[in-house]
């Protein structure tokens, strides 16, 4: 399975999370980008990334350091950033099915 795959996989299994967040309404893509923009998806992401180094606070420590050791990058935050430029530049759709 490609990055590009492994990206859209990884979007559809937290579109399915949101949505069973959100039984009433349908959670839509385009409604985050309209509340969350690219630098609050890497503090999402990385904190560091966009705090510095020694800034105090984690997000996803455990799976940072396991894909730093199988893959020698942090792969999620590469993959959904990806997406997330792809979504923007109307590569992908703003809804998933």
């Amino acid at each position: 399975m490609s990055g590009h795959e492994q990206a859209r996989m990884l979007l559809l299994l937290v579109r399915k999370d949101l949505n069973a967040l959100y039984e009433d309404e349908p959670f839509v893509w385009v409604e985050i980008q309209e509340q969350v923009n690219r630098d609050e998806l890497r503090y999402i992401l990385d904190p560091a990334d966009v705090m510095g180094p020694d800034y105090p606070s984690e997000t996803f420590r455990v799976l940072k350091d396991k894909e730093m050791k199988a893959f020698g990058e942090y792969r999620t935050f590469r993959l959904v950033l990806d997406a997330w430029d792809r979504l923007e530049r109307g590569e992908l759709p703003a809804s998933f099915t």
